[in-house]
């Protein structure tokens, strides 16, 4: 039987995608142990500190967002990919005053026009209780599902102040690394894990 030339092309274009996405995958296993494996309360708390440390280097208004914060939830370490499908996953550690209280995952999945890999970190500066007490009662928090999440680029990060920033839960991102473009944390679904030792 002789199939006709548009299903070869849609065939073949489909196999293509099978292929560069079991190759980008491949490429994630062997370049990313930790993904396989949960990292320890200690790990995490280790890079939260590290990547914190760097944060407040490089983004004066995150160390002022950080003195009236009511918590800041550390994600160091996020992983993305994609070849038509993509997605990310990371885990963090929410710091109240200064002391881990909890720890948590980050998870999206994505469908469209998207090919390649990057690494990259964020905090979530809860400014009031509100917004720590929501993370708290929810049993996995899709973010953009109230409540308000704030990104903060480097041109509102330049504005920004602890007068000007008086509710909500503000977003930094650091450490980019990799070759996607749009850094987002919309539809993430955070959940609270139980780390080991």
């Amino acid at each position: 039987m002789k199939v006709p030339k548009e299903k070869g092309v849609i065939k073949r274009t489909m196999q293509s995608s099978l292929v560069g996405l079991a190759l980008l995958l491949a490429v994630f296993v062997l370049t990313c142990p930790r993904i396989g494996t949960a990292a320890t309360a200690g790990e995490i708390d280790r890079d939260v500190n590290i990547a914190l440390s760097k944060l407040y280097k490089t983004t004066p208004a995150a160390k002022k967002l950080s003195r009236i914060a009511k918590g800041i939830l550390v994600f160091p370490g996020i992983i993305k990919g994609g070849f038509i499908v993509g997605g990310q996953y990371g885990e963090g550690a929410l710091r109240v005053d200064g002391e881990t209280t909890g720890y948590y995952n980050t998870v999206s999945a994505s469908y469209g026009l998207q090919i390649g890999a990057q690494s990259f970190g964020y905090a979530l500066f809860f400014i009031d209780e509100a917004g720590l007490k929501y993370l708290d009662k929810s049993e996995g928090w899709e973010i953009g599902v109230d409540p308000n999440v704030v990104m903060v680029d480097k041109g509102a990060a330049r504005a920004l102040s602890t007068t000007s920033a008086k509710s909500g839960i503000y977003v930094f991102f650091f450490n980019q690394k990799g070759l996607m473009a749009d850094l987002s944390v919309a539809g993430s679904k955070i959940t609270k894990i139980k780390p080991g030792k």
